[in-house]
């Protein structure tokens, strides 16, 4: 199993307690934990840079740490006990849009067999690649790559384009280049691009290959955490009716949605609203395109939250919640409300379970744990972790929220192909 970090791209590590693979490692699977370039190192593009050896990959130098550690893995794992030819890749978050760029790009197929994606979402528009070079060529990212990369040449007091301000951005130093994280510059401009679609390693994005029929057919593993994120991720509505609103002709089955009895917080919906946008309704519109080209497809949405915590997360489980459950590593867990309960325990044993039985066969089911059915697009079954850690199987309780949602994006494609 290859574990590949989230951090959004800018921060994070493959090392660390809370992903160690004790756990793993004694139920007979490898656990390999990789890094990648971050920031500007990860992720850079610039006219010159653009131009130098042209027939190199150029932009999303993060992928390429990735695909070179796949086959390293490929080359060498064998000599470590472990089998080239049956190979899981599982990323969280950033990790996540990692696991479906590798699913999508032709220079990593065949270097994995298997794939997990935790909070991954998988439609465009959340770190899934800005165009290189080409202004107003994404609705989503109507800034290039290359205009990024003069902006911060420009913070630096580099004015050209040419190959002499190529070389004194490579006199930077590291921490001038890395200059904090800081993605805007003092003024609000753009200064680091995220994931690239350079035209030649990012090819497509994830989203373009699900709708025509292209994703990898490697069995798959999805779902996100219940409650991801609230505040002005998505939306900077200040109300529902102006959330609501935003839905258009859609606004009326928003509200059923949403809050069918109207009585809902504001921050309730916000934060249901911004997990569905961005992780879970793309995690089922991938599981659906995955099911429909044949392979072998399980969803979960993880819904636990510490009985001590439970006032300070009253929606659900935040960004991250199940990867100590995943790893078995409760004790190394951000915030965990000392030791770990036997409901916890329990949990994570199963989780972990899972991934492996997954890892190793393609289907995660086994002895000692609950059955979690195929995903069905007409019985629309998941695994819901509940509340009170309670593996559940039921059809997905989020259907009508998704199916707005899904809506919602199709208009937002209508609009986007008349230019509006």
């Amino acid at each position: 199993m290859v574990w590949i970090h989230g951090g959004g791209f800018t921060g994070g590590s493959g090392s660390g307690p809370g992903s160690a693979g004790d756990a793993f490692a004694k139920q007979g699977v490898i656990l390999t934990t990789i890094n990648y370039r971050l920031g500007r190192l990860g992720h850079f593009a610039f006219p010159a840079l653009s131009k130098e050896h042209p027939e190199e990959f150029k932009g999303s130098y993060a992928y390429m740490d990735q695909i070179a550690a796949l086959k390293w893995i490929k080359e060498n794992i064998a000599a470590f006990g472990g089998d080239p030819n049956n190979v899981t890749i599982f990323g969280f978050s950033a990790g996540g849009v990692s696991v479906h760029s590798l699913l999508t790009i032709p220079a990593a197929k065949g270097l994995f067999h298997k794939a997990i994606g935790e909070s991954s979402g998988g439609r465009d528009g959340v770190l899934t690649g800005r165009p290189i070079n080409k202004e107003n060529a994404d609705p989503l990212y109507a800034v290039s790559a290359e205009t990024i990369g003069i902006n911060f040449a420009r913070k630096h007091k580099i004015q050209t384009t040419d190959a002499s301000a190529l070389a004194k951005l490579r006199s930077l130093t590291v921490e001038e280049i890395v200059d904090g994280g800081q993605e805007n510059d003092s003024s609000g401009v753009r200064i680091y691009s995220g994931p690239i679609f350079d035209g030649k390693l990012v090819v497509e994005t994830a989203e373009s290959a699900y709708k025509a029929g292209r994703p990898a057919r490697v069995p798959l593993i999805i779902g996100n955490c219940s409650a991801e994120i609230g505040g002005a991720f998505v939306s900077t509505s200040k109300s529902k009716e102006e959330l609501f609103a935003l839905f258009g002709e859609l606004e009326a089955e928003a509200k059923a949605a949403f809050d069918p009895e109207g009585n809902k917080e504001f921050a309730e919906v916000l934060t249901k609203f911004n997990t569905d946008w961005v992780w879970g309704e793309p995690a089922r519109m991938t599981a659906r395109a995955f099911v429909t080209k044949g392979a072998p497809t399980y969803v979960y949405q993880f819904g636990y939250v510490p009985a001590a915590m439970r006032t300070r997360a009253p929606y659900g489980a935040g960004h991250g919640s199940e990867v100590s459950f995943v790893f078995n590593t409760l004790n190394a867990r951000w915030g965990a409300p000392g030791e770990a309960a036997p409901e916890e325990k329990e949990l994570a044993r199963i989780m972990n379970t899972y991934w492996t039985n997954f890892a190793k066969t393609g289907n995660p089911n086994g002895t000692g744990v609950p059955v979690w059915p195929l995903y069905d697009t007409q019985k629309e079954e998941i695994m819901d972790i509940e509340l009170d850690g309670k593996p559940v199987i039921k059809p997905d309780p989020r259907k009508a929220r998704f199916n707005v949602i899904e809506k919602a994006f199709r208009q937002r494609a209508r609009l986007q192909s008349r230019g509006i």
